[in-house]
């Protein structure tokens, strides 16, 4: 792997690491909070304007064409400032595969508005006791095109999305991938609570007529939509554990800030040996989720066999993650769960995080699997 970003990719890494800086402070997420306000539409609006949402979109639809590496870096900053912003939905969810496999109507009519901050997208991929590529929320031929019937229990930022995406099981029993405008008729939102705090919703679909042309890809494309769905979910786990990297970077600094000013026995406790050992930990647990994400992302930004590197990171994560954040409120103490200090925010997301990517045995079986096959 090569850990030099381009010129490009770092700038939209710092570009968005200034920006979320700058306008997600402490001060203002509370604010947001208290509000109810689920995204911060100052910072997404920043980062429309700074390009970082266009990145991953064609040149020719108003975007920046680069590759998938800097779109995951800047959800590491997304991550490492816990930006209510909803990036990794849009554009990773949206506009990556609407780029990819989208018709040329298709981009024309929504890429543009994603670029320019417009058009927020939410992608419906999970159901209870299947898996995304395997949907049972069907999709039967309907005199106008398809009706889309079923339910999906979880979406991410689908309270303000303008676009769903919609994976449903067609009359062959083959998946189709839709995009459906979330204010079609016969669409129920309804809001769920989540462990951030920053709700997700029920999505129910209720004789909801969509055109044909909705069929990302078309019923014609060679790319079936089960290898979209897989194509999306490997970008997806990788960007989270891109995110899960910026959560664990910041709740060590918080710690060795906290650490070095907090005294007891006339001496700062990252003197003591406790401290200074978990400390140490950490730190090696937060490298090892920064450099496995990382090489997950340039796998995929490189074209090259992913999925192993993918489930490497996502073991790190989940299980390192899970160490990094709760070693950060131990060495705070009672500070580290006031909500008025940033690191219950961090501590929130990574546990998020945490569950979304799924059990660490669930992956390490997963690459013996792969191991064993060949």
């Amino acid at each position: 792997m090569d850990f030099t970003l381009s010129d490009e990719e770092q700038a939209i890494s710092d570009l968005t690491a200034q920006i979320l800086g700058d306008k997600s402070t402490h001060e203002r997420l509370s604010d947001l909070a208290a509000n109810d306000d689920r995204i911060d539409a100052e910072a997404w609006a920043a980062l429309a304007q700074a390009g970082v949402l266009g990145a991953a979109v064609p040149e020719s639809y108003g975007g920046l064409g680069l590759g998938f590496l800097a779109t995951a870096m800047a959800i590491q900053q997304v991550g490492a400032t816990a930006s209510p912003v909803p990036l990794l939905s849009t554009a990773v969810m949206g506009a990556m595969p609407i780029a990819e496999f989208g018709s040329a109507e298709q981009r024309a009519r929504y890429l543009p508005a994603i670029a320019d901050g417009s058009l927020i997208v939410a992608a419906a991929l999970y159901e209870e006791g299947t898996t995304a590529a395997e949907p049972e929320v069907v999709a039967v031929p309907d005199p106008d095109g398809y009706r889309i019937e079923g339910a999906k229990p979880m979406v991410a930022d689908a309270l303000d999305a303008g676009l769903i995406l919609v994976p449903a099981k067609l009359r062959d029993g083959s998946c189709g991938v839709f995009l459906v405008p979330a204010d079609t008729a016969g669409i129920s939102t309804i809001r769920v609570e989540v462990t951030t705090g920053r709700p997700q919703a029920r999505l129910e679909f209720s004789g909801v007529v969509v055109p044909e042309d909705a069929l990302l890809a078309g019923p014609a494309s060679a790319v079936s939509g089960a290898e979209i769905v897989d194509w999306i979910e490997l970008r997806v786990n990788c960007c989270l554990c891109m995110m899960m990297a910026g959560a664990a970077q910041t709740s060590i600094e918080l710690a060795a800030q906290y650490t070095k000013q907090r005294y007891q026995f006339d001496r700062p406790i990252a003197t003591f040996q406790a401290v200074s050992n978990r400390a140490g930990d950490s730190y090696i647990d937060t490298n090892a989720i920064v450099l496995t994400a990382w090489q997950a992302a340039w796998r995929i930004d490189q074209g090259l066999e992913a999925q192993d590197a993918v489930s490497v990171a996502r073991w790190w994560a989940a299980e390192g993650g899970f160490r990094v954040v709760h070693a950060a409120v131990h060495v705070h103490g009672g500070v580290g769960v006031d909500r008025d200090y940033p690191l219950h925010r961090f501590f929130l997301l990574a546990r998020q995080l945490e569950l979304t990517l799924g059990n660490g045995e669930e992956h390490l079986a997963t690459l013996g699997r792969a191991i064993a096959a060949r």
